[in-house]
């Protein structure tokens, strides 16, 4: 299959707005300089009926040109391109459409040092050898939830409900208030996340005295080197979490791609668990799973995070905290990449606190102090 608008593949099936729904279906544009590719994805996509692939290109040249033209709900890109890699083709992209979602597709094996990009999602290539129907039922599965969760604008039918009434926030604790002490503090982040890590962790003092646990979406091998990276960052030591680990003070762990992450007590102790039960919020790790669990575990001493992103993973997980007795912070909307996690949780009125990424590492820091006595507070306050 060349480069086309595919407006005859598309002009016979039924759409969101033919069949009386006031939305217009998902127009999605490919890109890859894989004939089989192609094939695979217009294969799976022309499979819904409410996603219209508008276009496809096997070039960056093509791909930018048929952008500014069609102007399609969502991408779906190739890293490795010929002549214009993937990268700098998402770089030209976001300087037409700095919002639209962008899935990357590629193998995800090589280590990466680009890893701040910021794409909106990705998903694993389908090998050629390997066409079982499971595997292609899983890989159909996977990107259309991918897309339908990205696209909510052109798709309101599959965005994720929030409470009727939702609960009112609660105040933010301050020194003087009687405030449970946090025993973990749970970030989740995705589009922008990675430099929005890196400004807060930077800001952690070398004795800080929760541990802290984070969901990044991204793929295998990503999170390690991300992991790394931080780890440069900081005082505390940060590293890819591993399942039968104990949580310590200052310890930081980031959720390894494609594994759920959570905890478990074990006697005194709380260790780390990983396990790969299905995707929630069409993501794997999921920060939903590890705020559930940190609330579980923890109770009311928990501290929940939530920074920029795109969908509305850890809305749930956020309430569960919240009716644990735990607190959520929430990046706002001007310092956020994309506020779509944020704005959700901030829509259901889980938000305790909601402030600029330059406020959120004292925030943090201020709260997990708050109730460790007066000279613990103005370490808090000297870290800002």
């Amino acid at each position: 299959m060349g480069d086309s608008q595919c407006a005859a593949q598309t002009a016979s099936r039924p759409t969101l707005a033919e069949s009386g729904d006031l939305m217009s279906p998902i127009r999605v544009l490919i890109v890859d300089d894989s004939v089989f590719i192609r094939e695979a994805l217009s294969e799976v996509l022309h499979s819904d009926p409410d996603i219209e692939i508008v276009g496809t290109a096997s070039s960056s040249e093509r791909a930018l040109s048929l952008l500014k033209v069609l102007r399609p709900s969502l991408v779906t890109l190739d890293l490795s391109l010929p002549g214009m890699n993937g990268f700098a083709t998402l770089a030209e992209i976001r300087k037409i459409s700095p919002d639209l979602p962008v899935i990357l597709s590629g193998t995800f094996t090589e280590p990466f040092a680009w890893i701040t990009w910021a794409a909106t999602s990705y998903i694993k290539k389908p090998a050629q050898a390997d066409s079982s129907p499971s595997v292609r039922k899983q890989f159909r599965d996977e990107l259309i939830s991918k897309i339908k969760l990205l696209c909510v604008p052109a798709a309101a039918p599959f965005s994720v409900s929030v409470p009727a009434v939702a609960p009112a926030p609660k105040s933010p604790c301050t020194p003087k208030s009687a405030c449970a002490p946090v025993e973990v503090v749970a970030i989740g982040a995705s589009t922008g996340g990675p430099e929005a890590l890196a400004e807060l962790i930077a800001k952690f003092p070398a004795d800080f005295p929760a541990p802290v646990l984070i969901v990044q979406h991204m793929p295998p091998n990503f999170t390690r080197h991300l992991a790394e990276r931080l780890d440069l960052l900081t005082p505390l030591r940060v590293r890819e979490g591993k399942a039968g680990q104990r949580l310590g003070p200052g310890d930081v762990w980031i959720a390894p791609g494609d594994y759920h992450m959570t905890v478990a007590r074990h006697g005194s102790d709380v260790v780390l668990m990983t396990n790969q039960q299905a995707p929630e919020q069409g993501c794997r790790p999921s920060v939903d799973v590890l705020f559930r669990s940190v609330a579980q575990a923890f109770g009311s001493h928990v501290l929940g995070v939530v920074l920029t992103g795109m969908g509305a993973d850890g809305t749930s997980g956020a309430q569960a905290i919240w009716e644990a007795g735990g607190e959520v912070i929430v990046q706002d909307e001007a310092t956020s990449a994309i506020w779509g996690m944020p704005g959700r949780v901030v829509a259901a009125g889980l938000a305790s606190t909601v402030c600029p990424l330059g406020s959120v590492p004292f925030a943090i820091i201020s709260r997990v102090y708050a109730s460790r006595g007066p000279a613990q507070i103005a370490l808090a306050g000297m870290a800002r």
